[in-house]
């Protein structure tokens, strides 16, 4: 675990820590509250899931800096277990969901998010912004009037034109705060000073806005230990498999990508597979402590890199500000208007969205720009996991057909008049067929030479396409042989079953020279 007191830290890294802590855990409460309600649970539920999520992440998380919650993109998955089977049932799926995660974790599956393609983390994070904006429009309406959805859309009354009038001012006049406070002083983070004058303002001049309180009461006490209330039976387990399945891919999905996005931001490396492990003890606990599980948060990550939090301190903050205010200080933060906290997350919403990859789609290939396009918007209509598996598909088999479309040879015949095929290319599934038209059996000599200098044997498919050209070559009573493999391909070769590859290997180059190709299919040399 990463040291809490870094090289060069003092009173002022821990006075930006601490009040950067502070900042997130004011913009935690009324998003805990409402992906409580998307998910038909009590809002402690979601406030209890954000202290204890947030909190062991910060201590063991892969990256400082990262701040994770309660998020919708799981609460959205969680409303039919609950509305069908009830709160304890989600509670033992949590756990069951941060087991899933440790063991990936363990298994060090972290690694593979390496293969999420750049246009796909454009068009994650570009989702992700619409998705934060969307789900903010939900605080423009009568409370108690909303529908359960995913990103704040649903049906529900719009305030009154006097409040709604006053509620867009007062976003209007935190988001100029946040804009310039930064160019007065950095005492203060401006996100914390925004929230600070505005609910002063609100509070001074009775101001008749929606208030944190009208969402629902935060008041609450410590967290108890609960072993979930349900049945500790197969039917359980097949009941709550699929939804814990789910829920930990679309964590880790999410946690994964803002790990790479916060690296990006504080130019820090982080562990993934130690964020996999983290994100899972994380849910475990929650689910025996009666928390809704979570995942990392890009928008309060977002917010505390950006008021200067660097190290573990900012997210353990965060988590013990959250408590201190469900203990102590509800009354006081039922005050705030969300007018104020809105204003946060819509500037959260601008620095978050890569307004450069509106720049560069004309200038990058049409593959990448359909991409970021199509990961923005499935990101939008469906979630996170979705998105993303989409985007990596479309990405891979783009990539498999632009590499398909490589495969080609120069030829020249020998003095000794063996005609040579140099193959340029990769020889995998998507180019066997372009593989097989490079040859000419029936015209070529009684010699064949395939150099594979430029090109390298991949898969099963390439093995296919090779006994293929040999048969050819064997049913016209002509001999081939293969030249300059890798080592690993030779070993792809003597592995097929049907080769019999004749060589001698070059040890110090791992180049292996002059193999004749023998197949049981056509008899051998």
């Amino acid at each position: 675990m990463t040291d809490l007191r870094p090289q060069g830290f003092g009173p002022e890294r821990l006075r930006i820590e601490l009040l950067s802590g502070l900042t997130v855990a004011l913009a935690l409460v009324p998003e805990a509250v409402a992906f409580a309600f998307v998910a038909g649970v009590h809002p402690l539920v979601g406030l209890y899931a954000a202290f204890l999520v947030g909190l062991i992440t910060a201590l063991i998380g892969g990256r400082p800096g990262m701040i994770s919650g309660a998020t919708g993109a799981l609460a959205v998955v969680m409303v039919a277990l609950v509305a069908e089977h009830g709160v304890e049932y989600l509670f033992a799926t949590v756990v069951l969901m941060g087991l899933l995660q440790i063991t990936a974790g363990v298994l060090r599956w972290g690694k593979f998010i390496r293969l999420v393609p750049h246009p796909v983390m454009l068009g994650f994070v570009n989702g992700l912004a619409i998705v934060i904006f969307l789900a903010q429009l939900s605080q423009f309406k009568v409370p108690g009037t909303l529908e359960n959805t995913g990103h704040g859309m649903g049906g529900g009354q719009w305030l009154p034109a006097d409040q709604m009038g006053m509620m867009l001012a007062l976003v209007a006049l935190t988001m100029a705060i946040i804009w310039g406070m930064p160019r007065i002083t950095k005492i203060i983070p401006a996100p914390l000073a925004g929230i600070g004058i505005v609910a002063g303002l609100v509070i001074a001049l009775g101001l008749e806005v929606p208030r944190v309180g009208d969402l629902a009461s935060i008041q609450g006490g410590l967290p108890s230990f609960h072993i979930p209330m349900v049945p500790l039976t197969l039917e359980t387990f097949q009941i709550i498999l699929p939804y814990a399945v789910i829920l930990a891919a679309i964590g880790l999905i999410e946690s994964l990508l803002t790990l790479n996005l916060v690296g990006e931001m504080t130019n820090k490396r982080g562990g993934a597979s130690q964020e996999c492990v983290a994100q899972g003890v994380a849910n475990t606990v929650t689910g025996f402590f009666g928390g809704m599980g979570g995942c990392a948060m890009i928008g309060q990550s977002m917010i505390n890199v950006k008021s200067g939090g660097r190290t573990r301190i900012a997210g353990i903050a965060a988590a013990l500000f959250l408590l201190v205010f469900i203990l102590f200080a509800a009354p006081v933060i039922e005050l705030i208007p969300l007018a104020a906290l809105v204003g946060v997350m819509f500037m959260v919403v601008i620095g978050t969205f890569a307004w450069n990859s509106l720049k560069i789609l004309r200038k990058v290939p049409l593959t990448d720009a359909f991409v970021i396009i199509l990961v923005t918007v499935v990101t939008v209509l469906e979630d996170l996991a979705v998105a993303v598996v989409v985007g990596v598909i479309v990405s891979a088999l783009a990539y498999a057909w632009n590499n398909a479309r490589r495969i080609h040879a120069k030829t020249y015949v020998t003095p000794e008049g063996a005609k040579v095929y140099q193959v340029q290319g990769p020889l995998f599934f998507g180019s066997s067929d372009g593989f097989s038209e490079l040859f000419d059996p029936q015209n070529d000599p009684s010699v064949v030479i395939v150099d594979f200098a430029d090109s390298r044997v991949v898969d099963q498919s390439a093995l296919q396409a090779i006994e293929a050209v040999a048969a050819k070559y064997e049913t016209q009573g002509k001999q081939i042989q293969l030249r300059h493999l890798s080592r690993d391909c030779h070993q792809l070769l003597t592995k097929a079953g049907h080769l019999m590859v004749d060589s001698d290997d070059d040890p110090d180059y791992e180049i292996a020279v002059d193999y004749s190709v023998r197949t049981g299919i056509i008899g051998g040399h």
